[in-house]
């Protein structure tokens, strides 16, 4: 009898071994990162910082939720490198669209796996709204091609999506950007698997009863994402810089000011949190402040202070950024910006006197009692003199050896030539040749 229930046993143990699905290990993690909205340097350090944890963790794996429509080439090289060298296996769950940038992060998981309806691929590098120069784009087709040699996908198929000058017969042909849907990255092993939802990903993976430690960018990395933002970050600029130089020229401290440092502080900031800079930026921003105010409170002028306040301005600026690209749109529309802000500001603000040295403000009106002075020439009405240079149709003459600026009346007149003052108008005289009247 006890024989023959350790067979049954034996048997329902076996049974549920070859039935029941694999699990997770108890303990098993995985970390859901969200790759979503613009790849920034932001979104970069946040990934960063989840690989780290994930490692010190020893979770099982690093799933990438991927729906974004790429963003900066740097930033998504930097979560790239992360991804490979981690010791921590990655997968790429492709939710909606893994575009331009987020082909390269995408390809960077271990296993790739493709909701019903997405795409990946059309990488083209972008300079502004034009097409990157040449180095750029062979640059960036072979980052995409290593990273999908890396795991043994076809290297080829992911350079053509940064590179419209590659031909793959029956599949794409020059002069197009190469995009895939799931379907056709399935069948050309582009892709792993296809996967409805985050759960098929965990059980494709075998990891259907890990604990999930869905992570999201906390409030700093949050603010980095927000101030790095091409869109966000000149606005800042422009608001920063306005607000200071407004508060310089400007009686009393007041909301310019405090806009200004604020805007500016968060400028800043958030470059700082990105990875971009450290103080050491901060710091040649604030001395080049300093200058510009010694240079408009103290210095009479415009000279080495004012100089050397703007270029402290400008390397700080470009210190912080995330490209020299990027720098450069971010100045040019600071300072147009902060031209028409200032500008609009006088109408309603008063001004420090220091404006006065550096542009002409006073109006002499003859409604305000000015008049101008005259030097009297009415006695040489009607005298003769001879042109000491041609009139064309102005000139000088000279009328008993004073020398004098006159305009000829009837066009050039030759050097040499005798004349006769016709006209007196204040400073203005007028001539004409003599043998004419």
């Amino acid at each position: 009898m006890k024989k023959s229930a350790l067979q049954v046993l034996c048997a329902v143990i076996l049974f549920f071994s070859l039935v029941v699905p694999v699990f997770a290990k108890p303990g098993d993690l995985v970390y859901v990162v969200p790759i979503k909205g613009t790849i920034d340097p932001g979104l970069a350090t946040f990934v960063e910082r989840i690989y780290e944890e994930a490692e010190q963790a020893g979770a099982a794996r690093v799933i990438l939720e991927i729906d974004t429509y790429g963003g900066y080439i740097d930033a998504a090289i930097r979560i790239k490198e992360r991804a490979l060298a981690s010791t921590v296996p990655t997968s790429s769950f492709v939710t909606k669209k893994a575009i331009s940038a987020g082909a390269l992060i995408t390809l960077a998981g271990e296993k790739i796996f493709m909701a019903s309806g997405t795409t990946i691929g059309a990488a083209e590098p972008r300079a502004g709204e034009e097409k990157a120069d040449e180095k750029v784009v062979s640059m960036w087709a072979q980052e995409l091609r290593a990273t999908a040699e890396a795991y043994g996908r076809d290297g080829n198929i992911a350079a053509a999506m940064a590179d419209s000058d590659i031909v793959i017969p029956g599949l794409k042909e020059k002069g197009k950007l190469l995009t895939l849907t799931q379907k056709q990255a399935l069948d050309l092993k582009f892709a792993d698997y296809a996967a409805l939802d985050r759960a098929e990903v965990l059980k494709l993976s075998d990891l259907s009863g890990a604990r999930i430690v869905e992570v999201q960018p906390g409030p700093a990395e949050m603010l980095a994402r927000w101030a790095t933002s091409p869109y966000v970050s000149p606005v800042l600029l422009t608001l920063g810089i306005a607000g200071l130089v407004l508060e310089i020229l400007t009686i009393g401290w007041g909301i310019a000011g405090t806009i200004g440092l604020i805007s500016m502080g968060l400028y800043f900031g958030g470059h700082i949190l990105a990875g971009f800079t450290g103080w050491e930026a901060i710091l040649l921003f604030m001395v080049g402040i300093i200058l510009l105010l010694v240079e408009a409170l103290v210095v009479p002028g415009f000279g080495f202070a004012g100089v050397a306040g703007i270029a402290a301005l400008v390397v700080s600026i470009v210190m912080s950024s995330a490209s020299m690209e990027q720098a450069v749109i971010s100045l040019i529309i600071a300072l147009l910006g902060t031209a028409v802000l200032v500008v609009a500001s006088f109408k309603f603000v008063k001004t420090r006197r220091v404006w006065s040295r550096l542009i002409l403000g006073l109006r002499q009106e003859k409604s305000a009692g000015y008049v101008a002075p005259e030097e009297s020439l009415t006695q040489f009405l009607g005298a003769e003199g001879i042109t000491i240079t041609p009139l064309r149709p102005a000139g000088a003459i000279e009328i008993a050896g004073v020398r004098i600026d006159v305009v000829s009346e009837g066009g050039f007149v030759p050097r040499e030539t005798k004349v006769k003052v016709v006209k007196v108008e204040g400073t203005r005289v007028v001539v004409r040749q003599s043998n004419e009247g």
